[in-house]
């Protein structure tokens, strides 16, 4: 049953791992000043919103593991939504995209995040993991799709923490790579933050119209039960 748990949520926290914002903001921050500090409460922020969210996910859709339960019907007809949502915003991302000749830009909440005050470090963490709205569906479907398996007590919290540390892997391997690996590891960060930036839109897309079938599905599948 935990087993099943965890297999239900590994395609959505590897998507918010592989997600290109979160990157791009942790190695903008580590080139700071006080990066190596800023660094950790960024993490710290970060796997606080997952931990939160998902937590609070679960208690709310706790009794989705009951077919044909209200909870479970609403988690299912939440899926539909928001999977159709993310194939359409897939979409749009694609259309909307840079064309030949036109340089990608860098998300405007990145400015200035180099002498970013600790605060601001900490709350952009948790704000990128809990508030935004993609993070915010792909832990809603992940927590729910732990319950519904059937996950309770211990195996619940084993099962989000699986997710947490799966989905802040790399924010938590950029600074553990800077706080050991010193100027090399910055080289090295800062090639990731330029490919990123040079391949948000595709990486974007790809895990939108990825995801947003596979929430999609799944929802039509529970609705379908």
């Amino acid at each position: 049953m935990l087993s099943q748990a965890m297999g239900a949520m590994l395609p959505a926290a590897l998507a918010i791992a592989l997600g290109p914002f979160p990157l791009i903001g942790i190695v903008l921050i580590l080139s700071g000043a006080r990066g190596g500090r800023n660094g950790l409460l960024f993490a710290a922020g970060w796997v606080t919103g997952l931990a939160v969210t998902a937590a609070l996910v679960a208690v709310l859709f706790g009794g989705a593991d009951t077919p044909g339960s209200t909870s479970s019907a609403i988690a299912d007809r939440g899926r539909v939504l928001a999977g159709g949502a993310f194939v359409v915003l897939g979409a749009r991302t694609w259309w909307k995209r840079p064309r030949a000749g036109e340089q990608a830009e860098p998300p405007r909440w990145t400015a200035s995040l180099d002498d970013a005050t600790a605060g601001r470090a900490l709350l952009l963490g948790a704000l990128l993991s809990g508030a935004n709205p993609k993070n915010l569906v792909l832990t809603a479907s992940a927590a729910t799709s732990v319950v519904e398996a059937g996950a309770h007590d211990v195996g619940l919290v084993a099962a989000i923490t699986v997710f947490v540390l799966v989905a802040s892997c790399t924010v938590l391997a950029a600074v553990a790579a800077h706080l050991a690996g010193g100027r090399r590891a910055a080289s090295f960060l800062d090639g990731v933050r330029r490919f990123m930036v040079a391949n948000s839109t595709v990486i974007t897309v790809i895990v939108l119209l990825l995801l947003g079938a596979n929430v999609l599905g799944e929802g039509l599948s529970g609705l379908g039960r």
